[in-house]
């Protein structure tokens, strides 16, 4: 019988080698997974790293002290505690802000929280003498902050064990405030659904909850307003008596000449990603000369940085400097410009709640450092800092000015249509001549926000350039509304300009910022090729990498619909890049479709020679239609991105639909929302007969699988 079944299980023709050789194939590729292919990204942690520890934290809520949040309020004698959930820092500035007033007016030692330091199951111990507020920020589609995600899964894992239901938080007393944007389509998602839980497990919300709009750009007097009736409350329902505001600093800032100088810190990032000097290899300008605007082409060589590995479809984090004009009118206004470079020694008072405002800056430094890398100078005050900058005003008429401003709201707005408010600016406004030498540097660490990175989409492919990274950026200016000759310059964009050999446009009254690049020159610069007009060898930016999920599909032919609008078409370059090298080496790709628009097609159409040789390249696999809002040989009315995407809605729905393609959205969040809602309020109706509820649910449905993503803003 054995040997029967030895004769019956040879091979005993072409086809049954065929089929052996086949099925060893299949197996070795099995078995090889994730060492000759598909091979883990080594930076995926990066996705989900502690984000308090991206900004120079230490763990130290792990080593140090408790994550049992409850406990900790009992540790610190604290009968309040303020919980932030903040993506860009505003939900987190107004946290501490919130706090130390709290303290200062009516003497309540009041503790602000990371959500991501504390366990979440700790927050339902928090008891009934004690009083939470929580200030949590929406960002994306609905999305909770980075350091909100373990709370938020946990809050919504236990919602549906119903056997905790209204018990869960039945001693939590809390107020609740959210941040949001009206033009995402959930807007303020997140502080609505923690709300929603919260009471339905039995917490008393103290206060309806309020909500700010970045949208209107309302999001500071939204906070203010709220907190306005915040204070009412505790005077009138919790009997606490309102103190006036009277400062007292959280931090010791000691000038020390002993210190060497290799021992200060000059303008590196505390910041876990590491961001690392990376040499500029070219910039060139991609619109028209004529215009008034500015858009660059920057490639970055990243050959001599090992470490950075990018993958198409990624974000490159650029960190700033603010302009020397900014820094040296403060300086002056300060009356400390003579001791700009004196080394100084920053820390904490003991039991002052000093320590988290001073990790958002390094010690030892100087003053000239910490105004241009490491704060943000070049924003507006809001009308509650005026305030608290009034008690050290040199006269009484800058007192008097500033209190005026302050307890007036519309007064405030009426100066702010014609005067951009930074600190320096407010202080000469409202001074003269007359120095602050009264003001402390404390209060400056402390009021002032840490300066941020700004994130821009990579414009170019990992597969075809790995070991350079392009960034397309629009130098931003935005004109205050009565004022137009006055403008606030966007901080990155125009201090990447600056490195550009041709800053100015032929608009001769332009004045742009300088500024003091301090990173060190590059030893060998990359060479010059024939295209690298604006060749810039021996300059940096810091700069380091953010993982996006907004990627190519798998599946090289799955058919692809890309809809941008200005800048947003970067992300689209590297795409139809990759594409393109796939295509030259034989590859077979899906059919594509690129939606674009800008103002006019002889002034802002970016890369438009690229796109010409794509289209040549692809033939009938890609397909470009423009849209040009201001197109002055037209005279028909303005046209958007979603108005083509309404116009070739047949071919759409055949995409996206019957061939199962994939469709991807970059630029401004409202053309963003537009675009959706031109695709399930009438386009899959029209085409499909379905209606407007079944057309969101499948389009949700797409988003769930990754097959519509976008990569939106404002």
């Amino acid at each position: 019988m054995a040997s029967l079944l030895t004769l019956q299980t040879q091979p005993t023709g072409t086809a049954d080698y065929v089929a052996l050789t086949f099925l060893s194939l299949v197996g070795a590729t099995f078995l090889s997974r994730g060492i000759l292919w598909d091979q883990p990204d080594p930076y995926r942690h990066l996705l989900f790293e502690r984000p308090q520890l991206k900004h120079g934290g230490t763990a130290a809520n792990e080593d140090q002290q408790t994550r049992n949040i409850a406990r900790r309020l009992e540790e610190t004698n604290s009968p309040f505690v303020v919980f932030w959930g903040s993506q860009s820092g505003t939900a987190e500035s107004f946290a501490h802000r919130l706090a130390r007033e709290i303290t200062l007016r009516f003497g309540q030692n009041t503790l602000t929280a990371d959500l991501s330091d504390y366990d979440p199951s700790s927050i339902a111990e928090i008891p009934s003498s004690k009083l939470a507020i929580f200030i949590l920020s929406t960002y994306g589609e609905g999305d909770p902050a980075d350091n909100t995600v373990d709370f938020w899964d946990w809050l919504n894992s236990n919602d549906r064990n119903q056997e905790k239901k209204q018990k869960l938080f039945s001693d939590l007393r809390y107020f609740a405030f959210g941040l949001g944007n009206s033009n995402y389509k959930f807007y303020n998602r997140v502080i609505d659904r923690v709300v929603e839980v919260l009471d339905a497990h039995g917490a008393n919300a103290l206060l309806p909850v309020s909500r700010a709009n970045d949208a209107t750009g309302s999001t500071q007097e939204d906070f203010i307003s709220w907190k306005e009736e915040l204070f009412t409350f505790f005077r009138e329902s919790l009997g606490f008596t309102q103190s006036e505001l009277v400062y007292q600093p959280t931090l010791t800032i000691n000038p020390d000449e002993t210190i060497e100088a290799s021992a200060l810190h000059r303008g590196d990032p505390q910041h876990s990603s590491n961001p690392v000097a990376i040499p500029i290899s070219s910039i060139r300008q991609l619109f028209k000369p004529t215009s008034d605007r500015h858009c660059l082409h920057i490639d970055l060589d990243i050959s001599s940085t090992p470490d950075i590995v990018y993958k198409t479809g990624d974000h490159l984090a650029v960190w700033p400097s603010n302009p020397d004009e900014e820094v040296n009118l403060l300086l002056q206004m300060l009356g400390r410009s003579h001791e700009a470079e004196i080394p100084l020694s920053i820390a904490a008072i003991e039991g002052a709640d000093g320590e988290d405002t001073a990790k958002k800056v390094p010690s030892p430094t100087t003053l000239l450092v910490l105004l241009r890398h490491y704060l943000e100078i070049t924003a507006q005050l809001p009308r509650d800092i005026l305030a608290t900058l009034a008690p050290f005003a040199p006269t009484p008429e800058a007192k008097s000015f500033l209190t005026s401003l302050a307890t007036n709201k519309e007064a405030y707005a009426d100066f702010t249509r014609r005067n951009h408010l930074t600190l320096a600016r407010v202080l000469a406004t409202s001074s003269g001549t007359q120095t602050w030498t009264s003001l402390p540097l404390s209060y400056i660490l402390e009021t002032l926000p840490p300066l941020q990175p700004r994130y821009y989409s990579i414009s170019s492919s990992s597969v075809v350039t790995p070991r350079k990274i392009s960034l397309t950026v629009l130098v931003l200016s935005t004109p205050l509304a009565e004022n137009a000759a006055v403008s606030i310059p966007g901080l990155t964009s125009t201090y990447l300009l600056s490195l550009s050999d041709t800053p100015t446009s032929e608009n001769k009254n332009a004045v742009l910022p300088t500024y003091t690049n301090t990173l060190l020159p590059v030893t060998n610069p990359p060479p010059s090729s024939p295209e690298s007009a604006g060749q810039k060898s021996g300059k940096k930016i810091l700069a380091h990498l953010r993982r996006s999920t907004f990627k190519l599909p798998r599946l090289n032919t799955a058919p692809l619909i890309l809809i941008a609008a200005g800048t947003g078409l970067a992300p689209f370059r590297a795409f139809l890049s990759e594409r393109r090298q796939l295509l030259k080496i034989g590859r077979e790709v899906g059919n594509m479709i690129l939606f674009f628009g800008c103002r006019r097609p002889d002034e802002d159409f970016i890369y438009r020679d690229e796109l010409a040789d794509m289209q040549s390249a692809f033939g009938d696999k890609l397909k470009i239609v423009t849209a040009f809002s201001r197109d002055p040989s037209s005279n028909a009315k303005r046209g958007y991105v979603q108005d083509k995407v309404s116009e070739y809605a047949s071919e759409v729905v055949d995409m996206l639909v019957e061939q199962r393609g994939n469709l991807y959205i970059c630029g401004r969040a409202g053309m963003a929302r537009e675009v959706e809602r031109r695709v399930t309020a009438g386009i899959l109706g029209q085409f499909k007969g379905w209606s407007e509820k079944e057309s969101e649910e499948w389009v949700r449905g797409l988003k769930r699988r990754n097959k519509w993503q976008e990569d939106v803003w404002g």
